[in-house]
């Protein structure tokens, strides 16, 4: 083979070489054109909204721990049965089978959190036979050893305030277990709610005015926080802004707007508070407004509710919860949440 066609046939070879690693190759791009990259999982905002949110799930930080149907809430206990905010009431509404019990919290003289819902202990304990001189029998003018020596039971055997003893519906031997009931600490309450595999609604009440104002949120949460009960209750109180309070101390804590009148805005109140429930009053909402709410992402838990036909009315309605003395009566209407 001569010289000039071993120069031909090296030139092609060469060529062909270099078309095969040109193809190989990725292709550069062209200036100004980022390569692309795979799209980006979409990051969820605080504005963004789930295609489908379980009913009831609120848009704030966390829904409240109770689930979609119409929740059987017993008020101070089954209260119509026994002694309210008393650990003997709980446990009537837990054998009811009521899915939540709702008690009230307030300070003694020297910070321990109790159940009482009066502002004095007059009404729920033998405070002026024991302590004559005491008046005005405050919650916040008894320490804590002091309250611990009344019986907080034999009023509501002298008493039978919703006639259920007259009715026969509290046997004999409940009437005679109940004289010289204890009123329980909220760490004795709140122990018996984790015990028994339960929830509760811890209403504080307004210690405006009061040395309790200034501590009782945060003790509260502390107490939850300590027995590892944050998905198990719900925190509501006509003072809102201890539910603001609740928020600063345990984000993880859901809470509950109380209101004795409808608010005008319900939806913009909750989102200003950062809660995730509505509590009002039953004769401060109507049945349509209930479901706004609730579209809104909010819960409605509605008290208090003593008679069958507006218990019908609220579950029609698609009311998150109602609080009742009778659980007993609600407890068929609804069904109880797993």
């Amino acid at each position: 083979m001569n010289h000039p066609v071993r120069i031909l046939i090296s030139l092609a070879l060469l060529a062909l070489v270099l078309a095969a690693a040109t193809c190989a190759a990725p292709a550069v791009p062209t200036t100004g054109q980022p390569t692309a990259q795979p799209a980006a999982a979409p990051i969820m905002t605080t504005t963004a909204q789930p295609a489908e949110r379980p009913t009831g799930q609120s848009s704030q930080e966390k829904p409240t721990p109770m689930c979609a149907k119409t929740l059987n809430i017993a008020h101070r206990g089954a209260r119509s049965l026994a002694p309210e905010n008393t650990l003997v009431a709980a446990q009537k509404g837990l054998e009811i089978g009521a899915d939540l019990w709702e008690l009230d919290v307030a300070m003694s003289a020297d910070g321990v959190p109790f159940l009482v819902h009066d502002d004095t202990l007059v009404r729920t304990s033998n405070v002026k036979a024991v302590f004559p001189d005491r008046s005005p029998w405050g919650n916040h003018l008894f320490t804590w050893a002091e309250i611990q020596q009344l019986d907080f039971g034999s009023w509501f055997v002298a008493t039978d305030p919703f006639k259920q003893i007259a009715a026969g519906n509290v046997s004999p031997a409940e009437l005679e277990s109940y004289k010289g009931v204890k009123a329980p600490s909220l760490r004795e309450a709140l122990a018996f709610t984790r015990d028994h595999d339960w929830r509760v609604n811890v209403e504080i009440k307004d210690l405006s005015g009061t040395p309790g104002d200034a501590t009782v949120v945060e003790t509260v949460v502390a107490l939850v926080n300590e027995l590892g009960m944050a998905d198990r209750v719900l925190i509501s109180s006509f003072n809102h802004s201890y539910l603001v309070r609740v928020k600063q101390a345990n984000p993880a804590i859901a809470t509950a707007a109380l209101v004795e009148r409808g608010d005008p805005d319900p939806v913009a109140l909750l989102r200003r508070l950062g809660a995730q429930a509505y509590n009002p009053r039953a004769s401060a909402i109507a049945a349509d407004e209930i479901g706004r709410i609730r579209q809104a992402g909010f819960d409605v838990y509605i008290w208090t509710v003593n008679d069958e036909a507006t218990m019908r009315k609220l579950i029609a309605a698609q009311a998150s919860g109602i609080f009742t003395d009778f659980p007993q009566l609600l407890k068929p209407l609804v069904t109880r949440c797993p």
